[in-house]
């Protein structure tokens, strides 16, 4: 495994909000704004990530959320992956080649509004990954095989009166069962409408790890469930709303920073649903 190291009032502004959510969501976050009480929103993707370049991560990957209340929401995501990872020996000269299948972890939790109005939107989110139906022993697993704990404080400001757009601020803690370090995560992002039609998106995601790993290094053949790791990226995304309804996604996600873990690059496409 090779490591790299890169170095208005309350009622406008709701109106507002609503007019942008299609373009708020995220693959694994929709922003501070909750969904409205039986709404759903929905992305299917397919992401290819590519790292070292020895390692590749090709995954179809759906995301969803609905609205309990108005002010609660139900998130969740899951992800089929097919893992890739080629492994050079310097003493023998031999590449061997390893892949697995299978569907990975899982993330579950309750999205709560906390407040609403001229000065934005206040929530907090928490969230529970469950292991996926993998064997965590294996050469190259999908993921770590444990369970994570995640509360989060999100933030999101319609920026209306300035251009159609909106901005969003997330910061969060995740604690890691057994072996891998907690995690310290933020997020900013800033999205808006190019046309009625068009709309685009940026976002820096980071994780800092606590370095309270029961170990500093993970020695199975996936370089991205390294026990404790500094990560920092920038998503970036191009929609198109076909209807008011149905949309098109397309991704480019750069690694801006990775300590002690894979520095790689996420191409995605996506469709997306919105019952509004």
């Amino acid at each position: 495994m090779i490591l790299r190291v890169a170095k208005t009032g309350s009622t406008a502004l709701a109106a507002i909000a609503s007019l942008l959510l299609a373009g708020a969501f995220t693959n694994c976050h929709a922003g501070a704004w909750t969904l409205p009480e039986g709404k759903i929103y929905d992305k299917a993707s397919l992401n290819y990530y590519s790292a070292n370049p020895a390692f590749t991560d090709t995954n179809l990957g759906n995301y969803l959320e609905y609205g309990l209340t108005d002010n609660l929401s139900l998130v969740n995501s899951i992800y089929f992956k097919r893992i890739k990872n080629d492994y050079y020996t310097p003493a023998t000269g031999v590449t061997t080649t390893s892949t697995t299948s299978g569907i990975a972890d899982i993330e579950i939790g309750l999205k709560h509004k906390l407040a609403e109005g001229n000065y934005g939107v206040l929530s907090h989110q928490a969230l529970l990954k469950l292991p996926g139906l993998y064997d965590k022993n294996c050469g190259l697993p999908l993921g770590n095989g444990q369970f994570d704990a995640e509360y989060r404080v999100l933030y999101g400001l319609s920026l209306w009166r300035l251009f159609p757009g909106y901005a969003n601020l997330e910061a969060g803690y995740r604690y890691r069962a057994e072996a891998p370090a907690d995690e310290f995560r933020y997020l900013v992002e800033i999205g808006a409408d190019i046309t009625s039609r068009f709309y685009a998106r940026v976002k820096l995601d980071a994780i800092v790890s606590m370095n309270n790993a029961d170990k500093v290094a993970d020695q199975s053949g996936n370089p991205t469930t390294i026990f404790q790791y500094d990560l920092q990226k920038l998503d970036t995304a191009l929609g198109y709303k076909l209807t008011d309804t149905w949309g098109l996604e397309l991704g480019y996600t750069p690694t801006l920073y990775a300590k002690n873990t894979a520095d790689g690059t996420n191409y995605s496409v996506g469709i997306t649903y919105l019952l509004r």
